[in-house]
């Protein structure tokens, strides 16, 4: 029997039913995502004009930013003009591609923390070795395979959805549309989807986060072998920030994705959604980029360089 959807739209929710408290959340996340804007542009700029930062560290972070710039601007946006103008509808195919552009970002993002983990591993635990392991053909391999990773992996999940009948309601209890929000409304049997669900948080997350805690901890245990104290204290400070944005993460996304649907309340859903879409894309330019003296030194050059060339 072929499934054919009866819904031809869907109502998104609002951040609140007071006028007032949608203001206030709406501009705080509009703040937020200007801010993740604007510092993840500086880091796309400066490691793009300064030839120093012209290494692979930066070339990931570079890919990192533009990612994050799209992570966020999947779903914020669009939730905070919705929420200002009571304007709660979503074509069928917006919501499609809403969910294909976010898994999109969502697994490019994790690829591209596990890459950077294996980065900064072989940096400290192989130094000698990392020109050989680390070079220009292996940055380019590798961030077409997290490019083309990220495009299968939201194919397979939009797909898998939208395969099935919504025909209970069209009203889907999130500031956007996601996977586990439509599974709810659906009318066709969803055993599938969900077991498709628990597969992919195993296995891709489930392996991403291994690697990346065994990457850590090979990097813990180099750090401590460090004679110097200032050294140790200062490579500690840089892992322990990004261990932070990876787990908050991973932490959130990967309940939201395994918990059954009926046992879910709509408030906690929306605020671990805030806490896994908008956090990360806002701290990931502090935490990878901005608390970086060289970063800081090469942001001052480029606004001195594009300063004087003003006054000239």
């Amino acid at each position: 029997m072929v499934n054919v959807s009866t819904v031809t739209e869907f109502l998104l929710e609002g951040f609140a039913e007071a006028w007032e408290l949608r203001l206030l959340l709406s501009t705080l996340l509009l703040l937020m995502y200007l801010a993740t804007l604007l510092g993840n542009l500086i880091i796309i700029t400066v490691t793009t004009l300064d030839q120093n930062l012209h290494t692979p560290m930066y070339f990931f972070l570079r890919n990192l930013s533009i990612v994050d710039m799209g992570y966020i601007s999947v779903t914020v946006p669009s939730a905070c003009v919705n929420s200002l103008t009571d304007n709660r509808a979503i074509s069928v195919v917006g919501c499609a591609t809403q969910i294909y552009l976010f898994l999109c970002c969502v697994s490019m993002e994790l690829l591209f923390l596990t890459v950077m983990a294996w980065d900064r591993y072989v940096a400290i635990c192989q130094p000698l070795q990392y020109p050989v392991i680390i070079n220009l053909q292996f940055c380019k391999g590798i961030t077409l395979f997290c490019l083309l990773g990220g495009f299968l992996y939201a194919a397979l999940h939009t797909g898998s959805t939208f395969r099935l009948s919504f025909c209970q309601s069209n009203v889907i209890h999130q500031f956007f549309c996601d996977i586990p929000s439509l599974l709810r409304i659906s009318c066709s049997d969803i055993f599938s989807n969900n077991l498709l669900n628990i597969l992919s948080v195993i296995g891709f997350g489930g392996s991403c986060s291994v690697f990346i805690a065994m990457s850590y901890v090979q990097m813990f245990s180099t750090i401590l072998k460090f004679p110097l104290k200032e050294e140790r204290g200062k490579a500690f400070s840089t892992c322990v920030p990004h261990i932070a944005v990876v787990s908050v993460f991973l932490i959130f996304a990967c309940s939201m994705y395994l918990k059954p649907p009926a046992n879910s309340e709509m408030i906690q859903d929306m605020i671990f959604s805030v806490l896994y879409t908008i956090v990360p894309p806002f701290l990931n330019p502090i935490i990878y980029g901005l608390r970086n003296k060289q970063m800081k030194e090469a942001v001052r050059k480029v606004i001195l360089r594009k300063f004087h060339s003003g006054k000239l």
